[in-house]
């Protein structure tokens, strides 16, 4: 089954090792094949990787869409270990995401690392409105073991569901 995927005037999508940029009006594409696909506002960049979480997720997709991935790994676990030394409610997460490396679940990761990314905002949040902490019933927090395992479906290098758009 073919991955249907929309674009809109002048949005990117990276293909592979490809960036395709769609003309002045809406695409749709139906890509069929294992390459690894992300749409524009899944992609970061060195420059918009401004926060620990966004550089592990930066991390992650460089590792979801290089070939050379013990290049990327050994980045991504020196940004997880110090995102777990500064904020240790971040170990989940790291967990979570860490888990669908290992089963090479890549486009999981790149998922739970948007999570972590969203997380990290709430945590510098409650910083700036001078909150005591995250209680573990709030939206958001998810405690230790919620999750912490790797679900039994191969992901391997899948791309993005077809619901986007």
């Amino acid at each position: 089954m073919a991955l249907k995927v929309e674009l809109k005037p002048g949005e990117r999508i990276i293909i592979g090792e490809s960036v395709i940029t769609n003309d002045n009006q809406r695409t749709r594409l139906f890509i069929e094949g294992d390459a690894p696909i992300l749409r524009e506002k899944d992609i970061l960049t060195p420059d918009t990787a401004d926060t620990p979480a966004k550089r592990v997720y930066l991390a992650v997709q460089l590792m979801y869409l290089s070939t050379d991935l013990e290049r990327v790994k050994e980045s991504y676990f020196t940004l997880v270990n110090d995102i777990v030394k500064a904020a240790p409610s971040t170990v989940p997460y790291v967990t979570r995401i860490s888990n669908s490396i290992i089963s090479g679940s890549f486009y999981k990761a790149l998922k739970e690392a948007r999570k972590l990314i969203e997380y990290e905002g709430t945590l510098i949040s409650h910083v700036q409105t001078g909150s005591a902490g995250l209680s573990e019933n709030q939206p958001g927090s998810t405690g230790i073991a919620a999750g912490a395992g790797s679900d039994s479906a191969d992901e391997s290098r899948s791309p993005a569901p077809a619901d986007q758009g």
